[in-house]
Parts: C-alpha cells; structure tokens; sequence
C-alpha cells in the first residue's frame, strides 16, 4: 500500500526487467516505486555491473543500491537454453518487457520483440540504445557522457569562452529513464482500454534533445548554433542572473540571483536589498539592454553585497524581497538537511548486509505523502517467490533449475 493507505497506482502491474547500469534501472525503478512488480533477470554469477562499481568490500556498490530500490531480483542463465526458456515464460506473464543490452545483442540471444510479442502481443516491449535505429551510429555503444556530447548538452555547458562541459547530473542516462517510463505508462494506458501492445525504443542521443529546447529555440531565432552561456542561460542574458561569491569562500559558497526580463521589478527590489536604491530609474541600468551593457558593474555590486553575507542568508534576504534566489548547495548539505527527510524527500533505508543508506525517493507526493522507498535486491533474493508467484513453480521444481544451474 501506499503511505496514505491507497493501493499504489500501478498494483498488479509485472515488469520484466532485463536493463543494466542507470538509464533502464533509473525506468524501472520509478515505476517499482509507483507500484509495479519490477523483477530484475540478472547474471547468476555477478548481476547487473552496477553492482560492482566501486562497492564497499564484499557488497553490492552503493551506485546499484540507488537505481534498483524497490525491485526484485531473480537471477537467470541467459546462455544456457533453459534460461531462454524460463524468461520466455515469464514474459508470457509480463506487462511490460524491457532491456538496454547492446545493440543486436537481445536479439542474438532470442529474445527481441518479434519473439516476445509472439508470445505476449499485448506487452510493451521497451529498449533502450545509445542511437536511434536509421542513425548512422545506430550500432555504437553509448553510456551517458557519449549521448550528453552527441546529444547537445554539452554544446550549451561551460563558459562562452571555454570548451563544452558535460553536465553533472546524468541526463543521459536516468533522462532517457524518465522519457521512457512516461511513454510506458502513456503505453499501459491505452492497453487498458484497448488491450493493444506496443514496441517502444529510445536513444540516449533523441532523448538528449528533449532537455535543451531553449536552445533550440535560440537557434531558430539567431540561425546560429546556441551558444555557452556560463550559469546564464541560452535564451537570453539579462543581468545580474548568475553566481554570485558569498562569505565562507568554499568550492560550493555561492548563491544563485536570477533578475527576470519578464519582471522590471525585481531588479529594483535587488537594488534595494543592496543598498544602492540610489541607482533605481538610472538610464545606465534600469533597462535589460542597459544591464546587458553594464554587466561587469552590474555583477560587482552584487557580489559586494553577496559577499558580506553566506549563501543561506543570501538566499533568505533576496528571496524575501521576492527575487528569485538559490544558494548552492552540495551532496552534503542536502543530504543532512532535515526538512528533506522530514518531508520523505530523503529517506534511509535499511539494507539487509549494507545498514542503513539515505538516498532521494521519489519526489512527487501522493495525496500528501511520499513514496516508500525499499533496499535494492540482493542478487537473486526472489528467485523462490517470483518463480512461485509468476509460473507456480514450487521449492522442488526451483531446486531442479538451480541444480541444473539456469538460476545460478
């Protein structure tokens, strides 16, 4: 059940997971959250490869344990016919399929949606690859900084006179998660009325170019390649809109003042937070263009200001007089700061052999309530319950297949 005591909204929904590292995890694991039964098919012998990178001694890395809360796992011999065959089986059972192997490589193994659908014509069969199919890269390997540079993102990241940068957060990847999950829900969707399948696929590289619209947007305008614009933005400069150093003078002790064009006031209500009401209605700045043109002695007498104070109060003091005003926070600081657990937004879970690990749940309330997060799977945790519950397979038949050795 959910927090609110409601039945999740998608109870009794069965996910067959075949996905690995972040960008198919990040999907499935967003769906687990709003209730399906995600299982997770991994390699008998080491599970999906986010399980090992950089874990702590003899446990699964804490990199797995944010993208698979909430799943099942059932390990699976994919090489061996047995375990085609019990997969098969299970999709028979499934409502939605999905796999972000290489490219080719479920189908070399069987397993491609012409199989699966003939089996189940009424599954989503959901992939993930790096390049669209008809791309001239389609059969290119990709993970998430590969698709933040052919993508876009990194064309708009960085100083207008430095070299691209890749973002930080991994768009990329759990980016291409989300647009997948929502298109698989969208799926889910028509099938209850309609009882229709589908076959969804996504590249990295497409799903990139959903998240930098503005930039396009300035392309079309100008004709010209978007440009880098610092902690600006692509659309347009309208000083002061940027970082701005506060007192501390630590790698993270700044805070973030955004003047809208679409809002004259708030820069004269900046002007007042400063002390320089004097300079309210002066030609040389009360204009974006004028600011624009002003922009190094704009930013100086921000940062004077934002110097004397730390990122906090900074962001207190302008946000009270209704600029809009950001300190920047690292991991740390959010990770400790406990209006996020209070409000569910952080949430500690307890791991069976790891302890207790925080980690960001899922951010939109329900009725008023978080989504219960629950630990990663530990490998092939659910074998003996997933393949009771999907096929009826009891304990003997389940030893057979471990004796066999296409559970592991």
């Amino acid at each position: 059940m959910a927090a609110n005591g409601a039945e999740p909204c998608l109870a009794g929904v069965r996910i067959l997971d075949l996905t690995q590292f972040e960008a198919g995890p990040s999907c499935t694991e967003a769906l687990a959250w709003l209730g399906a039964e995600v299982v997770k098919v991994e390699n008998p012998k080491s599970g999906d490869p986010g399980r090992q990178i950089n874990p702590p001694p003899g446990q699964d890395a804490h990199y797995f344990l944010q993208y698979n809360a909430n799943k099942k796992s059932l390990t699976v011999n994919l090489k061996d016919p047995g375990g085609l065959d019990l997969v098969k089986r299970l999709a028979a059972k499934a409502d939605v399929f999905i796999e972000n192997f290489a490219p080719g490589a479920i189908e070399r193994l069987g397993l491609g949606a012409d199989v699966i659908r003939a089996i189940n014509p009424a599954i989503i069969y959901a992939q993930v690859k790096g390049f669209g199919a008809g791309s001239p890269f389609e059969n290119n390997l990709a993970f998430d900084m590969i698709a933040q540079a052919c993508g876009g993102t990194m064309s708009v990241t960085g100083e207008a006179d430095g070299p691209p940068l890749k973002p930080g957060p991994t768009l990329g990847d759990t980016g291409t998660g989300m647009l997948l999950a929502i298109s698989i829900l969208g799926a889910l969707f028509r099938r209850a009325r309609t009882g229709q399948g589908e076959h969804l696929q996504v590249a990295m590289q497409d799903a990139m170019l959903q998240f930098i619209r503005g930039a396009f947007a300035t392309q079309t305008r100008t004709g010209r390649a978007a440009h880098r614009a610092g902690s600006g933005s692509v659309l347009a400069k309208n000083p002061p809109m940027g970082i701005f150093p506060c007192k501390g003078g630590g790698p993270n002790d700044y805070v973030y003042v955004y003047t809208s064009r679409a809002n004259p006031e708030h820069w004269r209500r900046l002007l007042g937070v400063i002390g320089r009401e004097e300079l309210i209605g002066d030609p040389r700045y009360d204009t974006p263009a004028g600011r624009l043109e002003h922009e190094a002695e704009v930013d100086a007498m921000v940062a004077a200001w934002t110097r004397k104070h730390d990122k906090t109060e900074a962001m207190r003091i302008v946000g009270a007089a209704g600029i809009p005003a950001g300190a920047v926070l690292d991991t740390a600081e959010l990770i400790s700061d406990r209006s996020f657990a209070d409000r569910g937004i952080m949430q500690t879970v307890q791991h069976p052999t790891i302890g207790p690990y925080t980690m960001p749940a899922w951010p939109v309330r329900f009725s008023g309530h978080p989504l219960e997060v629950k630990p990663a799977p530990l490998l092939g945790q659910h074998n003996n319950e997933v393949l009771d519950t999907w096929l009826g397979l009891g304990a003997d038949q389940a030893g057979v297949l471990r004796r066999d050795g296409i559970i592991g």
